[in-house]
């Protein structure tokens, strides 16, 4: 298992603590256009995708009804979703690759920011359509959600610039690492904790924060040695530190992303995956990755995990 399961330093800059300040403040709603903003590239316009309506067709009336398709988010995840300079636009690779999706399907796409572990639940008590925060498709999430798939990322270790503590993957025990909460790192850490001990050695020194925009913070002001994330953001923490974070080793535990959605919703789930699956088959899948730098995350198909 990877991932987010998710979280910048505010560290260096201005920009970076309006990140901080803003993610995950309750309810609020980003236009989902990911025109530029903290973190975007200069890479061209993502073109308007048109409406399916065959695909438009499989989503129920009460989600289609208001014309918005809502999404849940963590907007403390760069550069897959935050919130822009400006405090509230949540922007990234989610917001741009949801707003696409909703394009596909006929509709408008609002993302509306929630703790990471309220999104679910969120999805099931009907609060919102879809959850997009990249979730990493596991079997446990897949019991109780439908997901699907269409990116990849795996857990990185990250530490400061030159890696004083001489840290590695397999060799965290009695070292002050963060994680953020309810994600498969705040599991995985626990685990690798426990061998620790089993083994004879000391205990991971466990540091588990609300958002990973803290986390980070916490690793270049020197509360913690290390963190574990997901790949992109691992990688993209290190672009806005100015590098003073870097990343050790590999991505390990790759697994897919996925997009959640309630069960029982007859073709909702279809109509997802065949939006997903058309934006890479025209590009613009493509193009969205790109313009934020994790092309290397990319799949080629998109697949309904029920």
């Amino acid at each position: 298992m990877s991932a987010r399961n998710r979280t910048i330093p505010a560290a260096l800059a201005a920009a970076a603590l309006a990140v901080v300040l803003a993610a995950c403040g309750s309810g609020g709603d980003g236009s989902g256009g990911g025109t530029g903003g903290a973190g975007a590239t200069s890479a061209p316009a993502i073109p308007t995708p048109t409406k399916d309506d065959a695909l438009a067709a499989k989503v129920p009336a009460s989600v289609s009804a208001d014309g918005k398709l809502v999404f849940g988010t963590d907007a403390s995840y760069p550069p897959n979703e935050f919130t822009d300079t400006d405090g509230s636009t949540i922007i990234g690779m989610d917001v741009d690759l949801g707003t696409a999706i909703a394009q596909k399907l006929g509709l408008q796409a609002e993302f509306q920011n929630s703790q990471f572990s309220g999104i679910i639940p969120g999805i099931d008590g009907a609060r919102y359509e879809a959850g997009m925060s990249s979730f990493s498709i596991t079997p446990e999430r897949t019991v109780t959600v439908d997901m699907v798939s269409y990116f990849t990322a795996g857990t990185s270790l990250a530490v400061k610039a030159g890696n004083p503590d001489g840290l590695a993957a397999d060799n965290l025990c009695g070292k002050a690492i963060g994680v953020q909460a309810g994600t498969t790192q705040a599991e995985e850490v626990v685990t690798r904790s426990q061998e620790c001990t089993s083994q004879g050695k000391p205990a991971i020194q466990v540091t588990e924060l609300q958002q990973q925009t803290d986390v980070t913070l916490a690793l270049t002001s020197s509360r913690i040695v290390g963190m574990l994330a997901d790949s992109p953001v691992a990688a993209y923490a290190v672009t806005t530190t100015n590098k003073a974070v870097e990343v050790v080793g590999e991505p390990y535990d790759t697994a897919p992303y996925g997009i959640v959605l309630k069960k029982g919703q007859a073709e909702f789930p279809q109509a997802i995956q065949g939006a997903v699956q058309a934006l890479m088959d025209d590009g613009t899948y493509k193009a969205i990755l790109d313009k934020w730098n994790v092309g290397n995350g990319a799949i080629p198909t998109s697949q309904i995990n029920a």
